[in-house]
């Protein structure tokens, strides 16, 4: 098995690697074999993890004025 996967840290390209894996053998049990089987494994699946067949839906919060980050402000120095 080939797979080539960019963007994201490590963590997040395994996590990308397993999906994909995972939602290919559901694909393929779909197309060439029966759909109960398909069912079977896809329950596995869901009871084993369920970040195998559903994606994280949390992205890094955007930069706003004012601060450094998402949230953090600048300090503030009154002398």
């Amino acid at each position: 098995i080939h797979i080539r996967v960019k963007g994201g840290g490590v963590v997040a390209q395994i996590y990308a690697v397993r999906q994909a894996i995972a939602k290919s053998l559901l694909a393929f049990h779909a197309k060439y074999i029966d759909e109960a089987s398909k069912d079977e494994l896809r329950r596995k699946f869901l009871q084993y993890d369920r970040n195998l067949l559903v994606a994280d839906p949390r992205r890094r919060e955007s930069k706003k004025f004012g601060g450094p980050g998402a949230r953090a402000r600048y300090q503030k120095s009154y002398r």
